[in-house]
């Protein structure tokens, strides 16, 4: 994680007090005395003198390997899960069950509890996560409820925007991240909260406010196995409301029901955008409230809806296409009638925010007569909405064109179902890369092709060049949808991250193409 935060020198904590915070199984060595610690890290390399070692087993190396290397840079305390052979008497070592739970219990004291201070609310599912996390930060802040955001590669404070390696940070990391907000003057704090991150313990201890269920599909198969296992971690954080907390959950998803199992009644709000109220609630039968939308109109860049909630209609425009996105806006409006905001300053609100970075982002105007959309969507139900809602949207006689590849070293049995959905819903696709990290691309384009019966694609790995493609394809009226790296700023090739934006060579192409300029003669790079 790459943080521009004051330096955490800041805060200590006095190294026998970690005794009492992890409770330790086994206790070796003792020449740390009295000596602070200063620092708490998982990675050996950032070890400095005074710093907390936490030997962390993970899938590609096992922090004990380090603990010799975290010794010898200075580490006055170690916390593993089996004591390594040679005990040095300059260092306190901890021997735990759970080195990832005594990391995040650690963290939280070392940060003087700052997160019980902070209202917090977390978002899981599979699809509109970011979309619904800034919706509910927007809303906070436009309320008078000063918020922070946690999410996918990135944090933001105010005006400060921190760049982050993945969407939930590790405990450390994490709590560091409270810390700052809470100096910052923040009273709560919107975050994302991943799979990866509740199966690793990387938010154990924490306490939320408010917890919403956005939908469940198909997608980390590589990491979770099996739909089942998948679920079952996503149903985790329900397990972390508060005792005066309450869930929000998209009732139109079939999973919903195994969300709020382990939820009791008085605290279930359910959201729908079904019109028949009585068909779709006894998905959960224990629902206490009830909030839903309906949709009266739709245009290729916004909705107009009846938010219902359950005393009163409030109509509003939803700024963004599609109609998942007017139900990111009902949970997030659902979140501020729990939290008891009142539904017109909720309405006003949401209806004020046109855009949300790399999720059906609109390039352009609109000016050129054909309309551009770059959009996250890289797993086969979020293609799915994307591609029909555009097609749904569009003028009947223009065409549906879609920009996409899958990433590499992940889950490769959505790659042909991703082919298959866009073949059948575009009528040109071009298929390319997306991060293909360590994979050959023209490996992955085969996977995806696999699942093409027709022959309305086109394969070009490199990204740049299909996008300058779909362009110059562009005619009035029709619609292209580059999916798959929304907000990204880069391309992972080969273990190297180089600066890359579907944004910039749109706009550069779109510029080109009506000055005249072939893709060709500018070189789509």
């Amino acid at each position: 994680m790459t943080l521009s935060l004051k330096s955490s020198s800041q805060h200590s904590l006095r190294c026998k007090a970690l005794l009492a915070a992890v409770a330790p199984l086994a206790v070796a060595g003792d020449g740390c005395g009295d000596a602070l610690v200063r620092h708490i890290t998982i990675d050996s390399r950032e070890v400095q003198p005074g710093s907390l070692f936490v030997a962390i087993r993970g899938y590609a190396t096992d922090g004990h390997r380090f603990i010799g290397s975290a010794v010898e840079r200075g580490a006055v305390a170690v916390i593993c899960e089996e004591l390594p052979p040679d005990i040095a008497s300059s260092c306190l070592y901890l021997k735990v069950a759970d080195a990832r739970k005594a990391l995040a219990d650690t963290a939280k004291l070392f940060y003087r509890n700052v997160s019980d201070q902070l209202m917090l609310i977390g978002v899981t599912g599979t699809n509109g996560k970011t979309t619904t996390a800034k919706l509910i930060t927007a809303m906070l802040n436009a309320n008078g409820i000063s918020a922070g955001y946690i999410g996918t590669n990135l944090c933001q404070i105010g005006e400060q925007h921190i760049q982050l390696e993945r969407t939930t940070p590790e405990a450390h990391e994490l709590h560091l991240l409270f810390s700052a907000m809470a100096e910052a003057g923040c009273k709560a704090v919107v975050m994302e909260v991943s799979s990866h991150a509740l199966v690793l313990q990387r938010v154990y201890g924490l306490r939320f406010q408010s917890v919403i269920f956005t939908n469940l599909t198909l997608d980390h198969l590589d990491f979770h196995l099996s739909m089942e296992e998948y679920a079952a971690a996503k149903q985790l954080l329900f397990d972390q409301l508060a005792p005066e907390g309450f869930a929000v959950f998209n009732s139109d998803d079939p999973a919903a029901v195994q969300m709020a199992e382990r939820v009791t009644p008085e605290k279930i709000y359910c959201c729908t955008l079904q019109r028949d109220y009585h068909s779709i609630h006894h998905s959960i039968p224990q629902c206490s409230h009830h909030v839903e939308a309906d949709i009266l109109a739709s245009s290729i860049s916004s909705s107009s809806v009846d938010l219902h909630f359950p005393k009163q209609i409030v109509p509003m425009q939803v700024g963004l296409p599609g109609r998942f996105n007017v139900m990111n806006v009902l949970e997030a409006a659902t979140v501020g009638f729990g939290l008891g905001l009142a539904p017109e300053k909720i309405s006003q609100s949401l209806a004020a925010i046109s855009a949300v970075d790399g999720r059906m982002e609109r390039v352009g105007d609109g000016s050129h007569g054909y309309s551009v959309f770059v959009d996250y969507a890289h797993t086969p139900d979020a293609l799915y909405k994307a591609l029909d809602t555009l097609r749904r949207l569009k003028p009947s006689t223009s065409r549906l064109v879609v920009v996409f590849g899958c990433g590499g070293n992940r889950d490769h049995a959505k790659r042909p179902e991703m082919g298959r959905i866009a073949a059948e819903l575009a009528d040109e696709v071009l298929v390319t890369s997306d991060n293909p990290r360590d994979e050959n691309p023209e490996t992955i384009l085969d996977d995806i092709v696999s699942g093409i019966t027709g022959t309305n694609y086109t394969r070009i790995s490199n990204r740049a060049e299909a996008i300058c493609h779909a362009v110059t394809l562009l005619q009035a009226g029709d619609v292209l949808l580059v999916a798959g790296k929304g907000h990204e700023r880069y391309q992972e090739i080969a273990g190297k991250k180089y600066h890359f934006s579907d944004q910039e060579i749109l706009r550069n192409s779109m510029q080109h193409k009506s000055a005249g300029i072939s893709a060709k003669e500018h070189n789509c790079q």
